[in-house]
């Protein structure tokens, strides 16, 4: 069992001339599918591809040519709200969403407004003080992604770029249970990590594979608790969207300026304006982007040229067996097999291939805790310089597990160990061969202990009287025989022989 303390959320406050106030916000985000092939044509979703060259006629909106679906796509869109322990409609429809768009070709989305593929679910989110809340998913329906229009490479004209139109999307709406800028940070990176884990989305913001939709209001205290009561959005407060974070920390900037900037104009007795705004990073300001359209603004419509998308029990039961172990799973199996402590298992399960990484050099190396203690602190801190990750280690779990098997079997020394952890990283090779053909094996024989001892005891008697006086002070001894011994003495063994001859 994971340790945590299952807490109701702990809404920021934000004090105020009229008093506190509370933020409230609700989630959109956009996950890019992980798929080879567009959500309704063939086409490569190949990131960074020659401009336009990954359009498909129907992509480009070309008259005549019909969309048809994906079943790759709907299979992942099912992954992932099995998941996060939604509930999956054997029945959903898609439907026309109108409004202009430069980079849309066909002048709609094709998305889903009444009848999505997944319904409610629910984001257990830690928050490093050993909480964790639950953030309830009111639903996921899959959708086409737009292009890009770009606008900087000439004075008087924009051009668009169809590469992303028809990608297919993840459209992930969160109930308005998150209460501050640090949970909705945690949240984003817990949906990330179990969309990496179930492999359906990557998650790269950079690439604007994972974005986000953040809807801010603020409220008096005890107003939440009434909208918990009624399901009454009026006590919430008039919120704004702040369109398209694809950066964790500036989602916390927005969401901080958004409250502030929401509070100051009803503490001057003015109306917060439903809308549509865009972060400002450069300045740290939020700025009005449109007003906030309605569902009907958008003349939705079910779309006449897809049947009502119907899929079978038995093909979702398939695919919920087929599932992978995710992060609080293995968090939990991690700590429980391993002895490993809560922050420890929470940085080995951040990641899969870190997982991986880890389990395989735990079952070289037959110890998890020191395991986990050289892939946190050295192979991780390493990589970090380096700018690597796991992937592109160059030091293998086999060989990670061979040296860590070799301070078990007290072949070496831990300050050993450091160094011929380098020579592995840097030159490659086995590690139980470099210490025999170096000669870095570990001295364990007391008789040479023992006369390295009286060696830098006879040559300072000074310091053994000082020592028999205060015990403390053998500690000097054992840092003198180490350095003579290069390093390879056991440190046990020493501190042993020193305080026998010491009568300690």
């Amino acid at each position: 069992m994971l340790d945590l303390t299952y807490d109701a959320p702990r809404p920021k406050v934000i004090a105020g001339e009229s008093g506190d106030w509370e933020l409230v916000i609700g989630m959109e985000v956009h996950a890019q599918v992980a798929s080879n092939a567009k959500l309704f044509s063939g086409a490569s979703t190949q990131f960074g591809a020659e401009p336009n060259s990954n359009v498909a006629f129907v992509d480009a909106g070309m008259p005549g040519m019909l969309p048809v679906i994906n079943e790759f796509c709907v299979a992942q869109a099912v992954r992932t709200g099995l998941g996060l322990k939604a509930q999956i409609h054997l029945t959903s429809a898609f439907d026309r969403k109108n409004y202009f768009y430069p980079d849309l070709p066909q002048g709609y989305q094709i998305s889903q407004l009444y009848h999505p593929i997944v319904g409610e679910g629910e984001v257990l989110v830690e928050m490093g003080d050993g909480t964790a809340r639950t953030v309830r998913i009111e639903r996921i329906h899959l959708e086409q992604d737009a292009g890009k229009s770009i606008h900087d490479m000439d004075p008087a004209m924009s051009f668009v770029d169809l590469n992303r139109t028809g990608v297919a999307l993840m459209e992930i709406v969160s109930r308005p249970d998150i209460r501050g800028p640090e949970e909705a940070a945690a949240y984003i990176v817990k949906l990330r990590q179990i969309m990496r884990y179930l492999g359906t989305c990557d998650g790269n913001m950079q690439n604007g594979n994972l974005r986000a939709d953040v809807n801010v209001s603020v409220c008096k205290p005890g107003q939440y608790e009434k909208y918990q009561q009624t399901q009454d959005f009026s006590h919430l407060g008039t919120r704004c969207e702040i369109k398209n974070m694809n950066s964790m920390r500036f989602i916390q900037q927005a969401i901080d300026y958004e409250a502030r900037r929401q509070i100051a104009l009803l503490e001057r007795g003015q109306k917060v304006v439903q809308e549509t705004r865009l972060y400002d990073p450069d300045r740290g300001e939020t700025r009005s982007m449109r007003s906030k359209e309605e569902a009907h603004d958008y003349r939705y419509f079910p779309d006449p040229d897809l049947l009502p998308l119907e899929i079978e029990q038995d093909w979702v039961d398939d695919i919920a067996a087929r599932l992978p172990e995710l992060p609080d799973a293995k968090k939990a199996r991690f700590i429980a097999d391993f002895g490993l402590s809560d922050y420890d298992a929470s940085v080995l399960t951040a990641d899969t291939a870190d997982a991986a990484y880890f389990e395989a050099v735990a079952a070289e190396a037959g110890d998890g805790k020191l395991a986990a203690n050289w892939v946190i602190n050295d192979l991780f801190g390493r990589l970090k310089t380096d700018e690597k990750d796991v992937t592109t280690s160059p030091i293998s779990p086999a060989q990670l597990g061979g040296i860590i098997r070799l301070i078990r079997s007290d072949a070496i020394s831990g300050k050993i160990a450091k160094e011929l952890f380098e020579i592995v990283y840097t030159e490659g090779g086995d590690p139980a061969q470099i210490v025999e053909e170096r000669g870095m094996k570990q001295v364990t024989d007391t008789g040479a202990i023992e006369a390295a001892v009286d060696e830098i005891m006879a040559a300072n008697p000074a310091q053994v009287e000082k020592a028999k006086a205060n015990p403390k002070l053998a500690g000097w001894f054992v840092g003198q025989v180490m350095k003579a011994t290069g390093g390879k003495a056991n440190p046990k063994a020493v501190n042993e022989v020193v305080a026998a001859k010491l009568g300690l």
